[in-house]
């Protein structure tokens, strides 16, 4: 297993926000490309559907009529669409950073490189989603259609007047569900009780369903969305090799120092144990020429040349005794 926090360090806060700040200027960026590009996002979202009806595969369809016809479900679909996306996941971002910071580097590198990833197919590949396809296509936009039960308006999860700050075009691929297999991927590896791993599983199902249900995404933008995050996971390790090797490279040299020192330190240990074990080898070793409990006569001695050995009162009456017994003579 390689190290997933090389330095002995984790990233500190204010290193972290910047990334998020480029990945958001990229999604505005993407989002301001495709504005003038709308015909062709139509035309994709009708060939996406067009694939699956071939297949037989556009779940979205009843899924959808059912959170129309059941306000009970419905409601509660629009406010996960329109919050656990925006919460949830940095809400566990921040706790892996807390909590588990072996692990941080890792995670979130396999986030941010998954979400760059979407960007990219966001601003090639502009698609509508179904909701904002023609009515005879058989969608209804759920969240308009509840729009008075929550905050958001007709643009989307956007709240009400904020419509120009999402891509209404970015269905392709869906991070709403690359987003949910992060945190089940977290929840269940990280998570300690049963309870957590069961909603590391069934996190990203739902979401799953909310998001083709509420008219948001088709099925291949959920399967595209799970590919994307297979993809950012197997290429998380070599870009943290790659930017260990960078590091080391140009902005390393405090660590370099700290890891010589920790070397000498050691190495320093280890030459006064291997000295200790050579006069105790030299000593009592028979290979050596010494004598078996030759040690322990050793430490005696040095013993007794430290502290001055004092006569016991026996021994002071039998000199005092021995020596008048020699004045009498």
């Amino acid at each position: 297993m390689y190290r997933t926090a090389p330095l002995g360090k984790r990233p500190r806060w204010w290193t972290e926000l910047p990334l998020i700040a480029v990945v958001y200027g990229l999604y505005s960026a993407g989002r301001l490309l495709v504005r003038g590009d709308v015909q062709s996002a139509v035309d994709h979202g009708l060939s996406i559907l067009d694939l699956e009806k071939t297949f037989r595969i556009n779940f979205e369809h009843p899924l959808n009529r059912f959170l129309t016809d059941h306000p009970a479900v419905g409601i509660p679909a629009d406010f996960a669409y329109a919050s656990l996306h925006y919460l949830l996941t940095p809400a566990l971002l921040v706790w892996v950073f807390n909590r588990r910071p072996a692990a941080y580097r890792r995670l979130r590198t396999w986030l941010m490189i998954s979400t760059l990833i979407g960007l990219i197919g966001f601003t090639l590949l502009p698609t509508c989603p179904p909701r904002l396809l023609d009515a005879s296509q058989g969608f209804v936009d759920t969240m308009a259609q509840y729009a008075s039960y929550g905050w958001w308006g007709g643009d989307a999860s956007a709240p009400r007047g904020l419509g120009g700050l999402t891509n209404q075009y970015a269905a392709m691929p869906s991070l709403h569900v690359g987003w949910a297999l992060w945190c089940g991927a977290v929840l269940w590896r990280h998570g300690r009780s049963a309870w957590t791993k069961v909603a590391g599983v069934l996190y990203p199902l739902t979401i799953a369903l909310v998001v083709m249900g509420t008219a948001n995404h088709y099925f291949l933008d959920a399967a595209a969305g799970a590919a994307v995050m297979g993809t950012g996971y197997l290429l998380a390790r070599p870009a943290l090799r790659l930017a260990d090797r960078i590091r080391a490279r140009f902005g390393g040299h405090g660590s370099a120092e700290t890891g010589e020192t920790a070397a000498v330190v050691s190495g320093g240990c280890e030459t006064s144990a291997g000295t200790a074990h050579a006069r105790t080898t030299s000593a009592g070793s028979p290979a050596a020429g010494g004598r078996p409990g030759a040690p322990e006569r050793l430490r005696e001695a040095d013993a007794s040349d430290q502290i001055p050995r004092q006569p016991a009162r026996g021994e002071a009456g039998d000199s005092r005794t021995d020596g008048a017994a020699t004045a009498a003579r």
